[in-house]
């Protein structure tokens, strides 16, 4: 059947069937349409542009308190990072106006601390008009700082009254937004048969291009959500900083596969397979309830 239907269409037109499996695009207005059909007794399952195999998303109602709040986390992640982005910028547009002018700010938040004394300074040769317009843009540079650490904070209450976040947060390399945002996306982990699916979905699994029974592993496919990829990846290189400051300090690193694979590996190829088994590793505590243990590292 081919039928093209208007937004106010498509309820009256499911309504009339029985009750069926509905395959639908992800797109950002594909859980309000999975919970609406999903009323009508519909099964409902979302399939990503770029993914062969469909990325199960059943069950979406109002009725399940949880699974909402777990998207509403997933919002206030995606608004932090649009918040974090915006105050990045700023805080670059400020050092390239200050550079011009032969001052130099490190990186970092805390660099801008200095903003205000360099604006005092009447002996600097800024002229009036560019520290009015620092002035400005500090204040909202700070101000995004405020709203951003205000969400972390909700992060923080949310995670504390779930079981799953302090369970994740365990995991060497998982701090509270890698756990939050798992812990939301993934929830009990029904939605993957193993952990392996689940880095798969991440895209931390390798692209093939086989051919005449010749199997060819090329780079990682970067297929499905990138922030959480790059969530993992980022507490995966912690680690490995942190390992390689004990070696260098004579302590034991603490986890003999990794130091294996840094001697064979470029250190970034090893952050990304340290992600991949954190990804892994998050699916079997989430999905069977277990603590972390040392062992698996």
């Amino acid at each position: 059947m081919r039928k093209q239907l208007r937004r106010s269409q498509v309820l009256k037109f499911f309504a009339q069937f029985e009750p069926c499996l509905v395959g639908m695009e992800a797109c950002g207005g594909m859980h309000y349409w999975a919970r609406e059909l999903t009323k009508l007794g519909h099964e409902v399952k979302a399939m990503a542009p770029a993914f062969v195999k469909p990325y199960l998303k059943s069950n979406k109602n109002d009725a399940n308190d949880a699974e909402v709040i777990c998207e509403a986390v997933l919002h206030l992640h995606h608004s932090r990072e649009l918040l974090v982005g915006q105050r990045m910028a700023i805080g670059n547009h400020i050092r390239g106006i200050l550079h011009e002018y032969g001052i130099v700010l490190p990186r970092g938040t805390k660099a801008l601390s200095k903003l205000s004394a360099i604006l005092e300074d009447a002996e600097n040769n800024l002229p009036d008009l560019t520290r009015q317009l620092l002035a400005m843009m500090k204040e909202q540079h700070d101000d995004l700082q405020v709203r951003s650490d205000a969400i972390q904070a909700q992060l923080q209450a949310w995670s504390r009254g779930n079981e799953n976040s302090q369970r994740l947060q365990t995991i060497p390399g998982v701090g509270l937004l890698t756990a939050t945002a798992l812990a939301a996306h993934v929830d009990n982990g029904s939605d993957f048969c193993n952990g392996r699916q689940l880095s798969a979905y991440l895209g931390l699994t390798p692209r093939q291009a086989s051919s005449g029974g010749k199997q060819r592993l090329l780079g990682i496919s970067k297929r499905g959500d990138g922030y959480l990829r790059k969530l993992l990846i980022h507490g995966a290189r912690t680690v490995i900083r942190h390992l390689r400051m004990r070696l260098q300090q004579g302590k034991p690193g603490g986890n003999p596969w990794l130091e294996q694979l840094l001697q064979r590996c470029h250190p970034n190829e090893a952050a990304v397979a340290l992600a991949n088994k954190m990804a892994r590793i998050a699916w079997v505590l989430v999905s069977r309830q277990e603590s972390y243990r040392p062992s698996w590292a």
